[in-house]
């Protein structure tokens, strides 16, 4: 019987019976052919009637809500939206891999070709690129010790490198109560050599010069006299490297070298622009002051810019004739990284070994970290396969020389520093950061629709959405700021780049040389920062003191009493005289203290005006509470002619003056200053 009904159920499917018993195997076949879980088959009929559904079917949108249940308080059609967007995150049914076709191939090519042709054997070729490196490091390290060497001026000695932040008075308090740490203010010298670039070297927070505040500029004070007959004079706290370019002693682009010679205490300080540099004005005087030896001849010009023609002629040559991304990448990375860090954006150093000290300690953990950018975050995956060598020098490559020369590149954006203290306080930094946001959208947008097409885009917006709740958290963790450097910025970015299209080299490029600027120069500087760090020397808006009108006595002394200091957080006043700390005084000093009253609490000081001044000669007074040995803000200037003439400060701190140097460049001139001393005191000068 099983095997009859086998043999009418196939004649049925093979259409080879008739009648009825054809019609029956017919119906067997429909039913057992196409199997249950077909999307085709035919809902079997129930086997009693509890289990019939004569319900109707259940409409889509009903069945769409029930994925939503814990949603219900979002309205249905942004639920629909939403879900439209996540399935087009997917992208397409059959993704894409983009692969770039080179321009002309035989051209791009051909270095490859040559290879194979002239060195087909691999441990030929590994000899090569050893003799490559060797060449590339021992005529950079004999460009830089050239470069470097120590010379030496008749009658002053060898020369002392100097940073373009380095001067004789130290910013804020650091010279001491009447500049005693800062001494000697006259009768010293000594020669110095600066690095080129040093015309673009600025102020990042106020710096106070009598009643002006200078900001995002060079602080030169000084320059020729007025009439042209004389040598140029320059207050001390002036950058000594700005003011010999001011001057004409050295060159912005290669730097040079030159004798620095102290005159002590001069005054009416005038205002040129000289060599792409305006000086700043002081018509006081001030204790320490210096001038530049006329006609020293010392042979000395910052090799930068050869080290520089040095590195980029050998990483062409390896992006060139190197096909394997590892090889190429690393190789890459590394010569960008010493080339900034020995020569092109390097910090304050007193000799190459403490300079290469620093930067073997940056680079090793660097190292580490462009393995993951290479392995992790889509280099290896740009760079893999790709055959457009010359498109991959000039984009990927070039982007990355652009990035890691930021301070030449990019020095023309007038935004210092990515926070938003610098961003309100910065002329044009608004304008100049929403360009930036726009450029950046469209760039996203741009690499969002590649990414799409290589159905990655949902996996990349999860790591990207990671990184979102990361801020987030920095964001509101109490006592601490959000300081986004320019290496993390790169970290944050790179992966989105990991594409083999055009776009992404560039864009690749730039973000790796960004990395590579930001470390070689900066170090790993934290991302979150605290409020102190993060302000340098910039007002803490604490509270100002209050001062009375002062008692004059024309041409011979003026006396301030001020209101009583918020207690108990104040126990004393500091009072600038042309921005030198001349009084530092405790209310609890006693009755023998100037200005103590009956009750031993000192309520007042009296400047006494020093002898010889010019009649009319102005003076400045900036006022400042003092808790322990911590000041806080000081006021802005009130101006003593010196006759009956008294002009009141007006609202607001200027200069927080601190007992420690902070900010970009209060490190180096406290470095360099440092350096500097012990260097001449070693020598005897």
């Amino acid at each position: 019987m099983g095997e009859t009904n086998d043999i009418e159920r196939e004649a049925g499917v093979n259409g080879d019976s008739s009648g009825t018993t054809s019609t029956a195997a017919s119906s067997n076949a429909n039913i057992l052919i196409v199997d249950n879980n077909h999307p085709d088959a035919p809902i079997r009929e129930a086997r009693n009637a509890d289990e019939a559904d004569s319900s109707p079917p259940t409409p889509r949108f009903i069945q769409d809500e029930n994925s939503w249940k814990r949603f219900k308080w979002v309205p249905y059609p942004v639920r629909r939206w939403i879900k439209a967007g996540v399935e087009w995150t997917e992208g397409p049914a059959v993704p894409r891999r983009f692969r770039i076709e080179p321009l002309f191939p035989q051209v791009q090519q051909f270095p490859i070709v040559l290879l194979d042709r002239y060195l087909p054997n691999k441990l030929h070729r590994a000899a090569l690129v050893l003799v490559l490196y060797v060449v590339w490091i021992v005529s950079f390290a004999f460009t830089l010790k050239n470069g470097q060497a120590v010379s030496e001026i008749a009658e002053w000695g060898r020369l002392v490198n100097i940073g373009c932040g380095s001067t004789y008075w130290i910013a804020g308090n650091g010279c001491g109560l009447d500049g005693i740490d800062c001494r000697p203010f006259d009768d010293g010298g000594f020669p110095f050599r600066c690095p080129g670039n040093c015309g673009s070297y600025q102020v990042l927070n106020p710096r106070a010069v009598g009643d002006q505040e200078v900001i995002y500029k060079p602080l030169v004070v000084g320059g020729p006299p007025a009439d042209g007959d004389g040598p140029a004079i320059y207050r001390g706290d002036s950058f000594i490297c700005g003011s010999a370019i001011h001057a004409g002693v050295i060159s912005d682009a290669t730097g040079g070298c030159g004798v620095v010679r102290l005159v002590g205490l001069q005054s009416n300080y005038n205002s040129t622009k000289r060599n792409g540099i305006t000086s700043v004005p002081f018509d006081s005087y001030f204790p320490l002051s210096f001038t530049f030896e006329p006609d020293v001849e010392c042979s000395s010009r910052d090799p930068r810019w050869s080290l520089l023609a040095i590195s980029v002629v050998f990483t062409t040559v390896f992006s060139l004739f190197v096909s394997h991304p590892g090889l190429f990448f690393f190789t890459q990375f590394s010569g960008l990284f010493w080339t900034v860090g020995m020569a092109m954006d390097t910090p304050n150093y007193t000799d190459l070994a403490s300079l290469f000290s620093r930067e073997i300690g940056l680079y090793l953990p660097a190292m580490f970290v462009a393995w993951v950018m290479y392995d992790k975050m889509g280099i290896r995956r740009t760079l893999k396969g790709l055959t457009a060598h010359v498109e991959k020098t000039i984009l990927w490559l070039g982007g990355a020389w652009v990035g890691s020369l930021t301070n030449y590149t990019f020095d023309f954006i007038p935004i210092q520093r990515l926070n938003s203290h610098d961003i309100n306080q910065q002329p044009g930094a608004r304008a100049a950061l929403a360009i930036i946001i726009i450029v950046l959208f469209f760039a996203v947008v741009f690499q969002i629709w590649f990414f799409r097409q290589e159905a990655r885009l949902r996996s990349h917006l999860k790591l990207y959405g990671l990184f979102a709740v990361c801020l987030i958290i920095f964001l509101l963790l109490p006592g601490q700021n959000l300081r986004i450097h320019h290496y993390i910025l790169a970290l944050l970015l790179l992966p989105g780049t990991s594409l083999q299209t055009r776009p992404s080299l560039l864009f690749q490029g730039l973000l790796l040389g960004l990395f590579i600027n930001g470390i070689a120069r900066w170090g790993f500087d934290p991302v979150l920062q605290t409020a102190l760090a993060l302000r340098g020397d910039a007002p803490v808006q604490s509270p100002l003191p209050v001062i009375d009108e002062p008692k004059i006595s024309p041409n011979t002394s003026i006396t301030f009493s001020w209101e009583a200091p918020p207690a108990p957080s104040y126990d004393g006043i500091s009072v600038l005289v042309n921005d030198v700390e001349r009084f530092r005084t405790y209310f609890d000093d006693g009755n023998s203290a100037p200005g103590a009253g009956s009750s031993g609490v000192v309520s007042n000081v009296t400047w006494t005006r020093p002898k010889g001044l010019v009649k009319d000669e102005p003076e400045y007074f900036r006022f400042a509470w003092v808790s322990g040995g911590t000041r806080g803000d000081y006021t802005k200037a009130g101006r003593w002619d010196g006759g009956e003439g008294w002009e009141e400060m007006k609202t607001g701190p200027s200069l927080r003056v601190r007992d420690e140097v902070g900010g970009r460049e209060g490190q180096g001139m406290e470095e360099a200053r440092e350096v500097m001393i012990v260097d001449l005191r070693k020598r005897g000068l």
